[in-house]
């Protein structure tokens, strides 16, 4: 985001009270102080205080302790009896009805998921009633490659007309070249195989692999050729450059490690041949579901590549993850795996994120490993651990409060706030629904057209 949008995006929402009545007369330009105060903070990078305070400026957290804070704060919003921890990120979502690679080939690193997203997609509103605020969108698993994912913070603004989020620019995190940040999404498994064939999709993992092998040497030699362009004073003779290939520059940046690969890979071999290709190609890879991942998370560790898991209570859906366990997550974070957790909503509702940690939990995870697979862990595999995921001064001011502890049943997301701005409020009927409500009350509306296949039909 560049300079300018930031500065027009932070000064102008307003602030609302924790009760959720708007405060007469007060601008919530953050360009005043406010304070958090007496509530439980587990700020993640240290010990959980028990009655502690928050406070926020400009956007950005400025001091977290115990007790009360240093005077200053022009706002102070008494948080008795809730818990203030950060906001949550998750590694793994396909909410903003995406749509990635199609079926003319299984290799499509160039296509931007990002060219596809609906910011007003009420999955967006489902999010931060979970206390989601930081998402990298996905491209879907049915391709090698399908395409390049996108980083977002949710910046939706109360009171403001269509929540202050326009276009996707609005929620796009931006590095500090004003590049949109995001991963290349690639799959092995079932999910990428065709039978016959088809457009060249393989029909087995053998062929899988030799795809990706065969793309990733062309892009090597491609690599090659930009580098021998290059002049010794760092500028570049154009006659020399190759012709653009928007697929190989891609798989260029995974293997530069500007761009780290998202690999969704659940079998045990199928781990191990993500590890081979990301040892033989040199690509940084975060290893997505792992349904078998405790089986080699010694091989995992070794690797140093983190992992973002999901954990159901029910599984099923497919053969190869019919190893799934509740204990993967525990296991692996005893391995020394770095593990976070992700949604893939739909498969888990993102308004129960928190309630998958809980699981993990149960499974033998620690609590603390826990907490921070929901927070900082992904944020570092999203190259944000900077900015998100711990309650620290000088980050963004993304957090949420709740009700009670994050990981009992009993316990509901109250207010989500991104960037100091108050983005969800559960004492807000409109936003109750979102919170509550199922696929109906949160569905986008879908129009009725007379021969409108996708509702009636071929043939009707």
């Amino acid at each position: 985001m560049s300079d300018r949008r930031r500065r027009g995006w932070l000064g102008s929402a307003r602030a609302w009270a924790l009760g959720g009545a708007l405060l007469s007369g007060a601008a919530w330009g953050q360009a005043e102080r406010t304070a958090f105060v007496n509530a439980r903070i587990i700020p993640i990078d240290g010990p959980e205080i028990e009655r502690g305070h928050l406070v926020v400026h400009e956007g950005r957290i400025v001091a977290v302790g115990a007790g009360d804070p240093a005077p200053g704060a022009a706002l102070t919003l008494d948080c008795a009896g809730k818990v203030i921890m950060p906001g949550l990120v998750d590694t793994h979502s396909h909410i903003g009805g995406i749509g990635g690679a199609d079926g003319s080939g299984p290799i499509q690193p160039g296509v931007r998921v990002r060219d596809s997203i609906n910011v007003r997609s009420t999955g967006f509103k489902r999010a931060l009633a979970g206390g989601l605020t930081t998402l990298n969108i996905m491209p879907g698993s049915g391709h090698l490659s399908s395409g390049q994912t996108v980083y977002v913070k949710l910046r939706h603004r109360k009171g403001e007309p269509a929540d202050g989020v326009r276009t996707i620019d609005d929620i796009t995190v931006f590095d500090a070249q004003g590049r949109p940040m995001g991963g290349l999404k690639m799959a092995n498994g079932t999910n990428p195989q065709r039978s016959g064939g088809a457009s060249g999709f393989p029909e087995t993992r053998g062929k899988a692999a030799f795809l990706v092998r065969e793309r990733f040497l062309k892009a090597q030699e491609h690599q090659r050729k930009l580098d021998a362009a290059k002049r010794d004073d760092g500028t570049v003779e154009e006659s020399k450059l190759p012709e653009r290939d928007l697929d190989l520059e891609t798989l260029c940046e995974a293997m530069r490690g500007e761009r780290v690969v998202h690999h969704h890979t659940h079998r045990h071999d199928d781990i191990i041949t993500v590890l081979r290709l990301a040892e033989e190609f040199g690509f940084r890879v975060v290893l997505h579901h792992v349904s078998d991942g405790w089986v080699v998370a010694d091989e995992i560790a070794a690797s140093g590549a983190p992992v973002s898991a999901i954990l159901v209570d029910a599984p099923g859906g497919k053969h190869e993850a019919v190893g799934l366990r509740m204990e993967a997550a525990g296991i692996m974070e005893g391995a020394g795996v770095k593990v976070s957790l992700h949604t893939d909503d739909w498969i888990t509702d993102s308004r129960f994120f928190l309630r998958m940690a809980a699981l993990a939990v149960r499974g033998g995870m620690t609590r603390a490993g826990a907490l921070a697979s929901l927070t900082q862990v992904g944020a570092d595999i999203l190259d944000m651990g900077d900015r998100v995921g711990s309650l620290t001064p000088g980050k963004d001011a993304d957090f949420i409060v709740l009700s009670g502890d994050p990981f009992s049943t009993y316990t509901v997301v109250e207010k989500t706030y991104v960037e100091g701005r108050l983005a969800f409020d559960r004492s807000d009927e409109a936003d109750r629904l979102f919170a509550v409500g199922g696929f109906g009350a949160n569905n986008d509306t879908e129009p009725y057209f007379c021969c409108y296949d996708h509702l009636l039909g071929e043939g009707h």
